[in-house]
């Protein structure tokens, strides 16, 4: 792995593990957004590494253009907020040379359909089903830059928006550990999410863990002494 994304994927991780650590409501506000910037940055790094591999493999001779096209499906994407729009960045290495009109967005009250045509011979799509809340379709709009296509969905209600997709918030909510229970201990819940970031993780992140670990038992032992 490519040594910057290497490092946004481990400091990704850490904001996950406080994250889950976290309990006041201000902490976790600040933590959701800089886990939100970390996880649009890593995917806007990956699609541009992809982007340098496909100009490496670009022939030295002219070529003309390609008669028909083929159409394939968007897959990566970052998203941020204000209050009044959820934005929604593609990649797109180009899309600034084709006209406009090329770029097309369907809105309806819970989702969005992109369509791009013709770029570098092939149709691009991408559909995004059952956004978390209601947008207004005649007030979003899409704006084309350099490499990027921007859709704008103007929010029904100035809310955060803590998940792009409903299906996106029930898997991640599901997968939540509870840190509040009341029957069991406190600390069952964290050693949980503990042991599932070890099991998951690399090589890195387990020493990193074991690291945390070893020190947490010394301090422990150290202030059990000194009392």
């Amino acid at each position: 792995m490519d040594p910057a994304l290497l490092e946004l994927q481990n400091d990704l991780d850490e904001v996950k593990l406080l994250l889950e650590k976290a309990t006041r409501k201000r902490v976790r506000d600040v933590l959701y957004v800089e886990q939100r910037k970390l996880e649009t940055e890593i995917t806007n790094k990956r699609q541009q590494q992809t982007a340098q591999s496909m100009d490496v493999q670009k022939p030295s001779a002219v070529v003309p253009p390609m008669v028909g096209t083929y159409t394939v499906k968007i897959s990566s994407y970052g998203w941020d907020q204000s209050d009044k729009f959820v934005k929604i960045y593609i990649t797109l290495k180009g899309v600034q040379h084709i006209p406009v009109d090329n770029v097309q967005v369907q809105f309806t009250e819970r989702s969005f359909e992109l369509l791009v045509k013709n770029l570098d011979g092939k149709n691009h799509t991408m559909t995004v089903n059952n956004l978390l809340n209601p947008i207004s379709p005649e007030s979003s709009l899409r704006k084309v830059k350099t490499d990027t296509v921007l859709i704008m969905c103007s929010k029904k209600a100035e809310k955060k928006w803590d998940y792009l997709t409903q299906v996106e918030k029930q898997t991640k909510e599901k997968d939540k550990p509870s840190l509040d229970t009341k029957d069991e201990d406190p600390s069952a819940g964290l050693m949980n999410v503990l042991k599932k970031l070890y099991d998951d993780g690399d090589d890195e992140m387990k020493r990193t863990l074991n690291k945390a670990w070893t020190e947490s038992r010394e301090k422990q032992a150290k202030g059990d002494m000194e009392f």
